[in-house]
């Protein structure tokens, strides 16, 4: 893999991942298929019956987890239907309705924003082009790649969250911090047909064994595959050593 922009090439040496020298090529495609055996119809954790539904619910997700959103939006899509139930809801109401998800007045703020413009440039449907989804007020990147990748069926990018980056460099995909960043090394070794899944993946699997604080390196499918880097010594040292691909 090449060093990213500033980073100085090793020829030698030991690799931060740990013994031996500098790290060989990890096998991104036996990673993926150890991780679709583990998770068998990995998908969004988020409950949703419309495309809508998931763009909201992706919205209310930020800064919080999928559980509690989901224990918020059966009672919210019951008051506000729709784009235009939102953008014409009083906002100290809404802001009531979605209080547990934190941040609920600037979430309110992105919700009635997102929705005024689905009823005002859309005719109240959820645009299916990356470029249209990122021009609705609220909605990033990663929220839009939720909706097109869930509800539509589209790949567009890879979602980046903080299990995708954390896991992404543990697995020697990326040496990047920056999620747009992340996602162009993903997208460019990630098959484009599963990148959509792949953030699924990583995400069960971050939530499940790689832990940020203590992995269970021990227990994990993916350990001999697995440079993991930046995980403490003793936790590495105990697990299965990592067999490069070539």
């Amino acid at each position: 893999m090449s060093p990213a922009v500033g980073d100085k090439p090793r020829t030698q040496g030991k690799s931060r991942a740990g013994g031996g020298a500098k790290r060989s090529r990890v096998d991104v495609a036996a990673q993926i298929r150890i991780l679709k055996r583990l998770y068998p119809g990995a998908r969004t954790a988020l409950d949703y019956q419309t495309p809508f539904q998931l763009l909201v619910a992706t919205i209310l997700s930020a800064q919080c987890t999928d559980e509690r959103v989901n224990m918020v939006t059966p009672g919210l899509f019951r008051r506000f239907r729709g784009p235009r139930d939102f953008a014409e809801a009083e906002s100290g109401e809404l802001q009531e309705a979605i209080r547990s998800t934190g941040f609920f007045r600037s979430k309110t703020k992105s919700l009635q924003a997102m929705s005024r413009d689905l009823v005002d440039k859309h005719g109240g449907e959820v645009p299916r082009t990356m470029d249209d989804l990122v021009a609705l007020r609220g909605v990033g990147r990663k929220t839009a790649n939720v909706v097109l990748g869930d509800a539509f069926g589209i790949s567009e990018g890879v979602v980046v969250d903080t299990h995708v980056t954390r896991l992404s460099r543990r697995l020697g995909l990326t040496k990047q911090r920056d999620p747009v960043k992340i996602e162009r090394d993903l997208m460019a070794k990630v098959p484009k047909r599963d990148w959509t899944l792949f953030a699924h993946l990583l995400i069960l699997h971050g939530r499940a064994i790689c832990q940020a604080r203590k992995p269970r390196c021990t227990e994990c499918g993916l350990a001999p595959l697995c440079p993991k880097v930046g995980v403490p010594a003793p936790i590495r040292a105990a697990a299965k050593p990592f067999e490069p691909a070539g």
